[in-house]
């Protein structure tokens, strides 16, 4: 039982009843609302471990609502939304939810996404200068160490900076305007070449491919995904 706190956002009551009666008998404990107005308010009151938020609602809509929570709490959103084009997921995610789920969805499907949220809501909130574990590669961020297996990797000050973000951001989708502003900075958001060229050197260092990837998963036309043990 996860005993943690998930926060519904959905305006259409059926689905809010029908999640918090799946969630709440699997141990979650549940607050559930039907606007984004009434979503940054219980969230001041609730503190919620995961947010579920629609983004087709009356009053504030599910992106304004997400940049809101995204700027004041680090909590992992993850939205349910009928509108399920490529551009649509990208606006969703630049926003700054951590996942993206177009219903309908299955409810096993959506508890595998809540508990990857968790892990990741742990792993960055475990220490101020974390460990992270993909497979045999060990991302050292206190002593900025890469290592897979007993094999010492050495990366340019770019690469690093890159790994880190997705390795900070692990299992969740981050695109690539994210990745230009972090590392690179706004000037770059819209220079995808120079970033495919790095993910492309860092594969080749990390012994990673594309086609079959043990560490780096291609989101294709929205960014990139870092694989988390545990």
């Amino acid at each position: 039982m996860s005993g943690a706190r998930v926060l519904i956002v959905d305006d259409e009551a059926e689905i809010r009843r029908a999640l918090r009666l799946a969630l709440e008998a699997r141990g979650y404990r549940v607050t559930a609302v039907a606007c984004g107005e009434d979503a940054i308010a219980a969230m001041e009151r609730a503190r919620p471990d995961v947010v579920l938020l629609d983004l087709l609602m009356p009053g504030m809509g599910g992106l304004a609502a997400c940049k809101q929570m995204r700027e004041r709490w680090p909590v992992p959103i993850i939205v349910l939304s009928v509108m399920g084009q490529e551009q649509d997921k990208v606006a969703a995610l630049d926003a700054g939810a951590d996942d993206y789920l177009t219903k309908p969805f299955g409810f096993d499907e959506l508890m595998a996404r809540i508990r990857v949220a968790e892990r990741h809501a742990n792993a960055v909130t475990g220490g101020s200068e974390p460990i992270f574990r993909s497979g045999d590669l060990v991302l050292d961020v206190g002593r900025r160490r890469l290592t897979r297996g007993a094999e010492e990797i050495h990366l340019t000050p770019t690469e690093y900076e890159v790994l880190k973000y997705l390795a900070t951001h692990a299992e969740r989708v981050v695109t690539h305007t994210m990745l230009l502003h972090a590392v690179w900075g706004p000037s770059y958001s819209g220079d995808t070449q120079v970033l495919r060229f790095t993910i492309a050197q860092l594969r080749k260092k990390l012994g990673d491919s594309a086609a079959q990837p043990r560490y780096l998963v291609t989101e294709t036309g929205i960014g990139y995904r870092f694989l988390l043990d545990g």
